[in-house]
């Protein structure tokens, strides 16, 4: 950029077109295709194909692509144009719905690539840029402020995404995958979601969250998860339950049926237990039992604290590897 178009800028509109100029490159178009089953004229089931897109964020020079679970997910073929307008058939890699994060991979070296952040420096307020490209060939840009940090929301597997970033950078149609970045041009989130017939209602998947998914992803194809075998509901603890666990919680989770041949069933587990204490965690509720299996190593014992028969028991329980489609 020459002198003459920095004197022609404010100071605000130098960051945002310096971010732009510095990430946009790596932003990349996706094109999905679905096979479906519609009705024809005469009533019957017929294939046809169904496209959708979304944008991603090139995070390898060996092009592998950081996007959303939605936007990729039961795709049959994925065309991902570059934003120099060079078009790839990408191979999906890995994604975890539970996260809305996938990635996938383009057969291309030396691709421009952005810088992954630190999203938990964020501050609100704190200017931010969003990027996509929905329609290829071209990446648009907004930009707006961090509304909010620490938002929850539900994925579409049910499972809580927490510490979402919220913020009033205008997502386009198409720029879900995309980035959204901090004045130094880092990738501090993942456009997710728009609430429709809001105004300034955007979220984020915050890049911490991002590069642990999108590491497992890439080295197994997968993530892990731990698994205990129970399948459970939040239950309000009475006043004398209260008291056996020191008074520091009025709910826990009970056990409403353990799965035979499971860490849970090993450990002695049983249907009517209520859990209120995993690893020296407190378990209030199912999301503090997901926030648990989510976080902690798989393949250690931990102790388990439940209430049975009116008393507190303190049982060692072995997390496993979660199998697929599997309860906690």
């Amino acid at each position: 950029m020459s002198e003459d178009d920095l004197e022609a800028l404010d100071a605000y509109s130098r960051v945002v077109v310096a971010v732009a100029e510095r990430v946009g490159p790596a932003v990349v178009n996706i094109a999905v295709s679905h096979q479906v089953l519609v009705r024809d004229r005469y009533q019957r089931m017929v294939p046809r194909e169904r496209t959708g897109a979304g944008s991603g964020v090139i995070i390898s020079p060996d092009g592998y692509i950081l996007t959303n679970s939605h936007v990729v997910s039961g795709a049959q073929r994925l065309d991902v144009t570059l934003n120099d307008g060079r078009q790839f058939t990408a191979e999906p890699v890995g994604e975890d719905p539970h996260t809305d994060l996938a990635v996938v991979r383009v057969p291309a070296s030396g691709l421009p690539t952005a810088t992954l952040g630190d999203s938990a420096r964020l501050r609100v307020g704190q200017l931010v840029v969003a990027i996509g490209n929905p329609f290829g060939f071209q990446w648009t840009v907004t930009a707006g402020v961090v509304s909010a940090v620490g938002r929850a929301f539900r994925s579409r597997t049910g499972r809580l995404l927490e510490n979402i970033i919220q913020t009033d950078a205008a997502l386009n149609p198409g720029n879900s995958g995309g980035p959204l970045c901090d004045s130094a041009g880092e990738v501090i989130g993942v456009n997710t979601a728009v609430i429709p017939y809001a105004q300034g209602l955007c979220f984020a998947i915050p890049v911490n969250t991002a590069k642990r998914i999108a590491g497992q992803l890439i080295a197994r194809g997968r993530v892990t998860r731990g698994y205990l075998g129970i399948f459970a509901e939040p239950r309000e603890l009475p006043a004398p339950l209260q008291a056996l666990v020191g008074g520091r919680q009025r709910t826990g989770v009970m056990v409403l049926e353990v799965v035979p041949g499971s860490p849970a069933a090993r450990a002695g587990v049983r249907p009517m237990d209520v859990i209120v204490g995993l690893g020296g965690r407190t378990i209030a509720g199912i999301d503090d039992l997901h926030r648990f299996l989510d976080e902690e190593p798989v393949g250690r014992v931990y102790e388990m604290e439940l209430l049975r028969d009116g008393r507190l028991l303190a049982v060692p329980v072995g997390i496993e590897e979660q199998p697929p489609e599997r309860a906690p």
